[in-house]
């Protein structure tokens, strides 16, 4: 257990949490909605420091990030708890779940870097559950993965404040942001959560220079609405630029959403056409198209990454076109 960051004490040994837009005000010996930081004895308390539930070595382009670094494999890690409450989560086991009831084990942020090393990693992805809960132990290990030259990526659903994202831009090479939906009552009703902070969270990061993908899951009959997903998208274009990457990802059956089907894969593909009328680099997931899957020029329309699965074939020179010569963007 580690003393938590970004958080003031107030009477009765009464705490309250500043590290996301729920503020939540904390009782002593109760948790936040996330579960994972805890006031103890007035003093608020991250559960999770240095407790991993979860560490493998990944493709990067599982995250997913398509632009970042193609063809390399990263340690990925993650703990349990979330500060959103989204009814159709694919990770409830863990992100639902409180500390005592999912076994752990002990990696410092020295072991963590240690391993990403030892495996030759690209980097370190913070992910699998909500990585703002964890706040501590990412931003401790990115600081050491960064003396050691690799790279840190977070996989997040963007709900963090303004002070603790800025500080910890410092040490972040790329982002990919669930976009869960361009609704504000979804956010209110799906995820009980707002919309503007992930949209602040979206602007902040591109203003501090880390490189930004996005992904939105498509729920039918919940954000499945074409105007709606190019509002998006046009968003997406005015305030973050047409050359930020959006993944469409397939909506399977989970959690509490168990009533609903999976994603009809049209209704993906007239999506991702509408996306295209707007940003460079449209992508789907968690399907049998193949049409979106790869990268092409947007000069001369040759193929510059091609994708199946997670392998990749590229046709890259350094982040250039190697038909024409065009700069594709992305960390490469």
């Amino acid at each position: 257990m580690k003393e938590a960051l970004y958080y003031k004490k107030k009477e009765k040994k009464v705490v309250q949490c500043f590290l996301c837009p729920k503020n939540c005000v904390i009782a002593p010996d109760k948790s936040g909605l996330c579960r994972v930081r805890k006031n103890i004895n007035g003093v608020l308390t991250s559960l999770v420091y240095s407790q991993p539930c979860s560490i493998a070595m990944d493709p990067i382009e599982k995250k997913p990030l398509y632009h970042f670094m193609p063809g390399s494999d990263i340690l990925s890690i993650g703990t349990v708890g979330c500060n959103m409450r989204c009814l159709h989560c694919q990770n409830s086991e863990i992100s639902q779940a409180d500390p005592v009831d999912v076994s752990d084990q002990s990696l410092s942020p020295e072991d963590v870097v240690k391993i990403a090393v030892g495996k030759d990693s690209a980097g370190i992805a913070y992910t699998y559950n909500e990585p703002t809960v964890y706040y501590e132990y990412m931003l401790e290990t990115a600081k050491l993965a960064k003396e050691k030259g690799l790279k840190n990526v977070i996989v997040s659903n963007g709900y963090i404040n303004s002070e603790p994202l800025k500080n910890l831009c410092k040490y972040i090479d790329a982002a990919n942001i669930d976009l869960k939906s361009f609704d504000e009552k979804f956010y209110r009703k799906v995820c009980f959560a707002e919309l503007a902070s992930v949209l602040d969270t979206l602007m902040t990061l591109k203003k501090h220079k880390v490189w930004l993908e996005v992904t939105n899951l498509v729920i039918p009959t919940l954000n499945d609405n074409l105007k709606e997903i190019e509002k998006m998208c046009i968003w997406i274009k005015v305030n973050l630029g047409t050359d930020v990457p959006i993944h469409f990802s397939r909506f399977h059956p989970m959690y509490k959403l168990l009533d609903l089907p999976p994603t009809d894969e049209n209704t993906l593909d007239m999506a991702a056409k509408v996306a295209k009328k707007h940003l460079n680099y449209v992508y789907v997931g968690n399907v049998q198209i193949t049409d979106h899957s790869n990268t092409y020029c947007t000069s001369c329309k040759a193929l510059v990454i091609g994708r199946s699965g997670y392998a990749i074939s590229d046709h890259t020179k350094k982040g250039k076109c190697s038909n024409c010569g065009a700069s594709v963007p992305g960390v490469w």
